[in-house]
């Protein structure tokens, strides 16, 4: 139960993180979406950080990684697991990763999107 106390207020933490840098973001209107791109840098470099100091420490992981950094961005989940693909020496699964996580997300952001607007 603690457990998933920690990843609750880190999400909440996290996510009201993303929302504040949307609302205080200039650039996030037409055009290229900057803030969105802003916050899925910073928590790839917050992720990437958070694993070198903390990675064995379990209730810090749930608390900043899983909950504030996974409310704050999912994009930082993918990029410290490309990374440890890559330290690991298995570059062309990396590859395949990256290509399959873009290529599907958006063909089911399209798909879903596609869905919801057929039954509404």
């Amino acid at each position: 139960m603690r457990e998933f106390l920690l990843v609750a207020l880190g999400g909440a933490l996290g996510a009201s993180g993303r929302f504040g840098v949307n609302l205080i973001a200039p650039w996030s209107g037409a055009g290229v979406p900057w803030a969105t791109l802003m916050v899925n840098v910073i928590g790839g470099a917050a992720m990437g950080a958070l694993f070198a100091v903390a990675a064995d420490n379990r209730p810090l992981m749930l608390l900043l990684g899983v909950g504030v950094l996974g409310g704050f961005t999912t994009f930082s989940a993918f990029s410290i697991e490309t990374v440890r693909l890559l330290q690991r020496g298995d570059a062309a699964t990396a590859v395949i990763y990256i290509a399959l996580s873009v290529t599907l997300s958006i063909a089911a952001a399209f798909a879903g999107h596609a869905l919801a607007r057929s039954v509404a």
